[in-house]
Protein backbone atom coordinates (compact mmCIF):
# COMPACT_ATOMS: atom_id res chain seq x y z
CA UNK A 1 0.00 0.00 0.00
CA UNK A 2 1.09 3.56 -0.72
CA UNK A 3 0.32 6.65 1.34
CA UNK A 4 0.03 9.83 -0.74
CA UNK A 5 0.79 12.99 1.19
CA UNK A 6 0.88 16.74 0.77
CA UNK A 7 3.13 19.14 2.68
CA UNK A 8 1.87 22.58 3.72
CA UNK A 9 4.84 24.85 4.41
CA UNK A 10 8.30 24.37 2.91
CA UNK A 11 10.45 26.09 5.49
CA UNK A 12 13.22 24.29 7.36
CA UNK A 13 10.98 21.72 9.01
CA UNK A 14 8.81 21.17 5.95
CA UNK A 15 11.86 20.47 3.78
CA UNK A 16 13.21 18.13 6.47
CA UNK A 17 9.99 16.11 6.39
CA UNK A 18 10.18 15.92 2.60
CA UNK A 19 13.69 14.48 2.85
CA UNK A 20 12.66 11.95 5.49
CA UNK A 21 9.44 10.91 3.77
CA UNK A 22 11.40 10.22 0.60
CA UNK A 23 13.32 7.57 2.55
CA UNK A 24 10.13 5.54 3.04
CA UNK A 25 9.33 3.33 0.03
CA UNK A 26 5.53 3.35 0.48
CA UNK A 27 5.23 7.16 0.66
CA UNK A 28 4.38 9.32 -2.34
CA UNK A 29 4.82 13.08 -1.87
CA UNK A 30 2.46 14.48 -4.46
CA UNK A 31 2.18 18.16 -3.55
CA UNK A 32 3.86 20.92 -1.58
CA UNK A 33 2.34 24.32 -0.90
CA UNK A 34 4.18 27.39 0.31
CA UNK A 35 3.54 31.12 0.04
CA UNK A 36 7.00 31.44 -1.53
CA UNK A 37 6.54 28.55 -3.96
CA UNK A 38 7.98 30.57 -6.85
CA UNK A 39 11.39 30.44 -5.14
CA UNK A 40 11.25 26.67 -4.62
CA UNK A 41 10.96 25.36 -8.18
CA UNK A 42 14.52 24.03 -8.42
CA UNK A 43 14.26 22.38 -5.00
CA UNK A 44 10.87 20.83 -5.86
CA UNK A 45 12.25 19.41 -9.10
CA UNK A 46 15.24 17.90 -7.29
CA UNK A 47 12.93 16.29 -4.72
CA UNK A 48 10.57 15.00 -7.42
CA UNK A 49 7.62 16.96 -6.08
CA UNK A 50 4.80 16.56 -8.58
CA UNK A 51 2.83 19.71 -7.73
CA UNK A 52 4.14 22.98 -6.23
CA UNK A 53 1.58 25.64 -5.36
CA UNK A 54 1.01 28.74 -3.25
CA UNK A 55 -2.52 27.62 -2.31
CA UNK A 56 -2.75 24.82 0.25
CA UNK A 57 -6.43 24.36 -0.57
CA UNK A 58 -5.33 22.58 -3.73
CA UNK A 59 -3.88 19.87 -1.50
CA UNK A 60 -7.03 19.64 0.62
CA UNK A 61 -9.21 19.39 -2.49
CA UNK A 62 -7.08 16.70 -4.11
CA UNK A 63 -8.89 13.35 -3.66
CA UNK A 64 -5.65 11.42 -4.20
CA UNK A 65 -3.91 12.95 -1.16
CA UNK A 66 -4.68 10.96 1.98
CA UNK A 67 -2.60 12.80 4.59
CA UNK A 68 -1.45 16.35 5.15
CA UNK A 69 1.70 17.56 6.93
CA UNK A 70 1.18 21.00 8.46
CA UNK A 71 4.54 22.76 8.67
CA UNK A 72 3.31 26.32 8.25
CA UNK A 73 3.51 29.07 10.94
CA UNK A 74 1.79 28.19 14.22
CA UNK A 75 -0.93 30.82 13.84
CA UNK A 76 -2.24 28.87 10.81
CA UNK A 77 -2.25 25.39 12.37
CA UNK A 78 -5.68 25.25 13.98
CA UNK A 79 -7.57 26.53 10.94
CA UNK A 80 -5.76 24.18 8.58
CA UNK A 81 -6.40 21.24 10.90
CA UNK A 82 -10.12 22.00 10.84
CA UNK A 83 -10.14 22.35 7.06
CA UNK A 84 -8.07 19.20 6.56
CA UNK A 85 -10.30 17.20 8.90
CA UNK A 86 -13.40 18.39 7.03
CA UNK A 87 -11.73 17.24 3.81
CA UNK A 88 -11.18 13.79 5.31
CA UNK A 89 -7.38 14.03 5.43
CA UNK A 90 -5.24 12.46 8.12
CA UNK A 91 -3.02 15.08 9.72
CA UNK A 92 0.52 15.44 10.98
CA UNK A 93 0.93 18.86 12.61
CA UNK A 94 4.06 20.47 13.95
CA UNK A 95 3.93 21.71 17.53
CA UNK A 96 2.18 23.60 18.98
CA UNK A 97 -1.31 23.07 17.59
CA UNK A 98 -2.03 26.72 18.42
CA UNK A 99 -1.23 29.50 20.86
CA UNK A 100 -4.72 29.22 22.38
CA UNK A 101 -6.07 26.30 24.38
CA UNK A 102 -9.57 27.06 23.11
CA UNK A 103 -8.43 27.07 19.47
CA UNK A 104 -6.66 23.78 20.04
CA UNK A 105 -9.78 22.25 21.57
CA UNK A 106 -11.81 23.39 18.55
CA UNK A 107 -9.29 21.78 16.20
CA UNK A 108 -9.34 18.52 18.17
CA UNK A 109 -13.14 18.52 18.11
CA UNK A 110 -13.05 18.83 14.32
CA UNK A 111 -10.63 15.89 14.15
CA UNK A 112 -12.89 13.79 16.36
CA UNK A 113 -15.98 14.67 14.33
CA UNK A 114 -14.26 13.75 11.05
CA UNK A 115 -12.79 10.52 12.41
CA UNK A 116 -9.34 11.21 11.01
CA UNK A 117 -5.97 10.74 12.69
CA UNK A 118 -3.92 13.61 14.11
CA UNK A 119 -0.29 13.28 15.19
CA UNK A 120 1.53 16.20 16.82
CA UNK A 121 5.22 16.63 16.05
CA UNK A 122 6.91 16.06 19.38
CA UNK A 123 9.85 14.33 17.76
CA UNK A 124 11.80 13.70 20.99
CA UNK A 125 9.36 10.94 21.93
CA UNK A 126 10.85 8.93 19.07
CA UNK A 127 14.46 9.27 20.22
CA UNK A 128 15.65 5.77 21.23
CA UNK A 129 17.30 7.08 24.41
CA UNK A 130 14.16 8.72 25.76
CA UNK A 131 12.04 5.76 24.71
CA UNK A 132 14.36 3.49 26.69
CA UNK A 133 13.93 5.69 29.78
CA UNK A 134 10.14 5.56 29.43
CA UNK A 135 10.26 1.77 29.13
CA UNK A 136 12.44 1.47 32.24
CA UNK A 137 9.96 3.58 34.21
CA UNK A 138 6.97 1.58 32.94
CA UNK A 139 8.68 -1.70 33.83
CA UNK A 140 9.44 -0.49 37.35
CA UNK A 141 13.21 -0.73 36.95
CA UNK A 142 13.80 2.41 39.03
CA UNK A 143 10.83 1.81 41.31
CA UNK A 144 8.47 4.61 42.20
CA UNK A 145 9.63 7.83 40.47
CA UNK A 146 10.54 10.67 42.83
CA UNK A 147 12.42 13.30 40.79
CA UNK A 148 12.69 14.12 37.08
CA UNK A 149 15.39 16.50 35.84
CA UNK A 150 15.49 17.80 32.25
CA UNK A 151 18.18 20.07 30.81
CA UNK A 152 17.46 21.63 27.42
CA UNK A 153 19.74 24.36 26.07
CA UNK A 154 20.09 25.61 22.51
CA UNK A 155 23.52 26.44 21.03
CA UNK A 156 22.41 29.94 20.04
CA UNK A 157 19.24 32.06 20.21
CA UNK A 158 16.99 32.55 17.21
CA UNK A 159 16.51 35.97 15.62
CA UNK A 160 14.31 38.52 17.33
CA UNK A 161 11.74 38.41 14.51
CA UNK A 162 11.30 34.71 15.23
CA UNK A 163 11.01 35.37 18.96
CA UNK A 164 8.18 37.82 18.34
CA UNK A 165 6.12 35.23 16.47
CA UNK A 166 7.15 32.09 18.38
CA UNK A 167 4.77 32.31 21.31
CA UNK A 168 7.67 32.73 23.72
CA UNK A 169 10.23 30.42 25.30
CA UNK A 170 7.71 28.19 27.05
CA UNK A 171 5.47 27.67 24.00
CA UNK A 172 8.29 27.40 21.48
CA UNK A 173 11.17 25.66 23.26
CA UNK A 174 10.15 24.33 26.68
CA UNK A 175 6.99 22.80 25.23
CA UNK A 176 9.16 19.88 24.07
CA UNK A 177 10.33 19.41 27.66
CA UNK A 178 6.79 19.64 29.02
CA UNK A 179 5.75 16.88 26.64
CA UNK A 180 8.83 14.84 27.55
CA UNK A 181 8.03 15.21 31.27
CA UNK A 182 4.54 13.72 30.75
CA UNK A 183 5.87 11.05 28.39
CA UNK A 184 8.65 9.79 30.64
CA UNK A 185 6.82 10.12 33.96
CA UNK A 186 3.56 8.63 32.72
CA UNK A 187 1.70 11.08 34.93
CA UNK A 188 0.02 14.44 34.38
CA UNK A 189 1.47 17.72 35.62
CA UNK A 190 -0.76 19.29 38.29
CA UNK A 191 1.35 22.29 39.36
CA UNK A 192 3.83 24.58 37.58
CA UNK A 193 6.18 27.19 39.04
CA UNK A 194 8.44 29.14 36.67
CA UNK A 195 11.23 31.65 37.04
CA UNK A 196 12.85 33.36 34.07
CA UNK A 197 15.44 35.95 33.15
CA UNK A 198 17.10 37.67 30.18
CA UNK A 199 20.75 36.65 30.49
CA UNK A 200 21.71 35.84 26.90
CA UNK A 201 20.34 38.49 24.53
CA UNK A 202 18.85 41.85 25.67
CA UNK A 203 16.83 42.10 22.44
CA UNK A 204 14.86 39.02 23.52
CA UNK A 205 13.79 40.86 26.66
CA UNK A 206 12.89 43.91 24.60
CA UNK A 207 10.66 41.65 22.51
CA UNK A 208 8.81 40.63 25.68
CA UNK A 209 10.34 37.20 26.23
CA UNK A 210 12.99 35.50 28.35
CA UNK A 211 16.00 33.42 27.32
CA UNK A 212 16.75 31.54 30.55
CA UNK A 213 14.32 29.64 32.77
CA UNK A 214 13.92 27.22 35.64
CA UNK A 215 10.56 25.46 35.90
CA UNK A 216 9.50 23.15 38.68
CA UNK A 217 6.69 20.65 38.21
CA UNK A 218 4.52 18.55 40.46
CA UNK A 219 2.95 15.42 39.02
CA UNK A 220 -0.32 13.72 39.85
CA UNK A 221 1.63 10.71 41.14
CA UNK A 222 3.36 12.94 43.70
CA UNK A 223 6.74 13.10 41.96
CA UNK A 224 8.60 16.36 41.37
CA UNK A 225 10.34 17.67 38.27
CA UNK A 226 12.70 20.47 37.31
CA UNK A 227 13.48 21.80 33.83
CA UNK A 228 16.27 24.23 33.03
CA UNK A 229 16.44 26.09 29.71
CA UNK A 230 18.82 28.47 28.03
CA UNK A 231 18.82 29.93 24.54
CA UNK A 232 22.64 29.73 24.40
CA UNK A 233 24.98 26.91 25.36
CA UNK A 234 28.33 27.79 23.80
CA UNK A 235 29.44 24.14 23.67
CA UNK A 236 26.50 22.84 21.61
CA UNK A 237 23.00 21.39 21.93
CA UNK A 238 22.62 20.31 25.55
CA UNK A 239 19.93 17.62 25.93
CA UNK A 240 20.04 15.61 29.15
CA UNK A 241 17.49 13.87 31.35
CA UNK A 242 17.57 11.97 34.63
CA UNK A 243 14.79 10.21 36.48
CA UNK A 244 15.33 9.11 40.08
CA UNK A 245 13.20 6.63 42.00
CA UNK A 246 13.20 4.56 45.16
CA UNK A 247 14.99 1.65 43.44
CA UNK A 248 17.52 3.60 41.41
CA UNK A 249 17.98 6.16 38.66
CA UNK A 250 18.33 6.34 34.88
CA UNK A 251 19.76 9.10 32.74
CA UNK A 252 20.27 10.22 29.15
CA UNK A 253 23.41 12.17 28.28
CA UNK A 254 24.29 14.22 25.23
CA UNK A 255 24.92 12.61 21.86
CA UNK A 256 28.35 13.27 20.39
CA UNK A 257 29.92 12.65 17.00
CA UNK A 258 32.02 9.87 18.57
CA UNK A 259 32.47 8.36 22.02
CA UNK A 260 36.25 8.78 21.86
CA UNK A 261 37.80 10.17 25.04
CA UNK A 262 41.43 11.30 24.96
CA UNK A 263 43.48 11.18 28.16
CA UNK A 264 46.89 12.84 28.37
CA UNK A 265 49.11 14.31 31.07
CA UNK A 266 47.40 17.67 30.51
CA UNK A 267 43.74 16.79 30.26
CA UNK A 268 40.96 14.32 29.59
CA UNK A 269 38.85 15.45 26.63
CA UNK A 270 35.93 14.29 24.51
CA UNK A 271 33.94 15.79 21.68
CA UNK A 272 31.31 18.47 22.21
CA UNK A 273 27.60 17.60 21.92
CA UNK A 274 26.12 17.55 18.45
CA UNK A 275 25.45 21.12 17.38
CA UNK A 276 21.66 21.43 17.10
CA UNK A 277 18.37 19.60 16.85
CA UNK A 278 18.70 18.53 13.22
CA UNK A 279 21.88 16.63 14.07
CA UNK A 280 20.75 15.41 17.50
CA UNK A 281 17.34 14.11 16.46
CA UNK A 282 17.99 12.90 12.91
CA UNK A 283 16.67 9.39 13.53
CA UNK A 284 13.81 10.59 15.72
CA UNK A 285 12.50 12.75 12.88
CA UNK A 286 12.62 9.78 10.51
CA UNK A 287 10.93 7.48 13.00
CA UNK A 288 8.08 9.88 13.81
CA UNK A 289 6.97 10.19 10.16
CA UNK A 290 7.48 6.45 9.60
CA UNK A 291 5.20 5.66 12.53
CA UNK A 292 2.61 8.21 11.39
CA UNK A 293 2.48 6.60 7.96
CA UNK A 294 2.12 3.16 9.56
CA UNK A 295 -0.72 4.41 11.80
CA UNK A 296 -2.62 5.62 8.74
CA UNK A 297 -1.96 2.63 6.50
CA UNK A 298 -2.52 0.03 9.22
CA UNK A 299 -5.28 1.96 10.97
CA UNK A 300 -3.90 2.06 14.49
CA UNK A 301 -3.41 4.83 17.04
CA UNK A 302 -0.75 7.49 16.48
CA UNK A 303 2.13 7.69 18.94
CA UNK A 304 1.59 11.33 19.93
CA UNK A 305 -1.98 12.52 19.62
CA UNK A 306 -3.92 15.76 19.89
CA UNK A 307 -4.47 15.37 23.61
CA UNK A 308 -0.70 15.22 24.10
CA UNK A 309 -0.42 18.47 22.16
CA UNK A 310 -3.14 20.09 24.24
CA UNK A 311 -1.60 19.07 27.55
CA UNK A 312 1.83 20.45 26.62
CA UNK A 313 0.20 23.75 25.63
CA UNK A 314 -1.69 23.90 28.93
CA UNK A 315 1.55 23.45 30.86
CA UNK A 316 3.27 26.11 28.75
CA UNK A 317 0.49 28.61 29.42
CA UNK A 318 0.60 27.81 33.14
CA UNK A 319 4.37 28.42 33.12
CA UNK A 320 3.85 31.83 31.52
CA UNK A 321 1.18 32.68 34.07
CA UNK A 322 3.49 31.62 36.89
CA UNK A 323 6.32 33.74 35.48
CA UNK A 324 4.07 36.78 35.33
CA UNK A 325 2.48 36.34 38.76
CA UNK A 326 5.45 34.92 40.66
CA UNK A 327 3.25 32.16 42.07
CA UNK A 328 2.71 28.46 41.37
CA UNK A 329 -0.18 27.64 39.03
CA UNK A 330 -2.44 24.64 39.54
CA UNK A 331 -3.55 22.59 36.52
CA UNK A 332 -6.93 20.90 36.61
CA UNK A 333 -7.30 17.46 35.01
CA UNK A 334 -8.42 17.45 31.37
CA UNK A 335 -10.61 14.79 29.81
CA UNK A 336 -9.19 12.80 26.91
CA UNK A 337 -11.65 12.05 24.13
CA UNK A 338 -11.49 9.10 21.79
CA UNK A 339 -10.09 11.18 18.93
CA UNK A 340 -7.44 12.86 21.03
Amino acid sequence: MTLTVGIIGAGRIGRLHVDNLRLIPHIRIKSVSDVAAQHLETWAEEKQIEVLTTDYHELLNDPVIQAIFICSPTNTHADIIKEAAAAGKHIFCEKPVSFSVEETKEALAAVEKAGVKLQVGFNRRFDPNFRKIRTLVQQGEIGTPHVLRITSRDPEPPGVDYIKSSGGLFMDMTIHDFDMARYVMGSEVVEVFAKGAVLVEPAIGEAGDIDTAIITLKFANGALGVIDNSRRAVYGYDQRLEIFGDKGAAEVNNNRATTVEVSTIDSVTKEKPLYFFLERYTQAYIDEVTEFAAAVLENHEVSCNGFDGLQAERIARAARQSLETGAPVQLKPAAQTAAN
